[in-house]
């Protein structure tokens, strides 16, 4: 893991080599309607965008049914951040490298202790681009 003040603040990067291009990994990443595939704490998403964009709006239902809000505060070519109830949280991006890429999450400082959740995320990520 990598420090580093990013646009959002100081980060905790949580990097996954993936065996994938770099489009494929990022469509993931963009698409809500596959992030309950690879996002182990949500279970569905309710978005008008199937594809977020800067300004994108939803919720997401988390493990337990809770349902919060979120919004896509910055997004342009393979990296987006969003905020979760009005709190920044883990930012998105790929990095193309050699015909495959890196996936990262870049987590605020004060939750690192959501890391492992992260790596869980990014080898689902690499499971399904792969």
């Amino acid at each position: 893991m990598n420090r580093f003040r990013g646009i959002t603040g100081r980060t905790v990067d949580v990097v996954r080599p993936v065996d994938a291009p770099a489009e494929v990994v990022w469509n993931l990443l963009v698409d809500t309607r596959r992030w309950p595939e690879w996002g182990p704490s949500i279970t569905d998403v309710e978005c008008a965008d199937r594809r977020i964009e800067s300004g994108t709006t939803g919720r997401v239902r988390l493990v337990g049914g809770i349902w919060i809000p979120f919004e896509v505060t910055y997004r342009d070519a393979y990296r987006w951040t969003w905020e979760v109830a009005g709190i920044p949280a883990t930012g998105h991006r790929v990095e193309p490298y050699n015909g495959s890429c890196l996936a990262v999450f870049e987590v605020p400082v004060l939750a690192a202790g959501y890391a492992p959740v992260c790596r869980l995320a990014l080898s689902r990520i690499a499971d399904l681009a792969e």
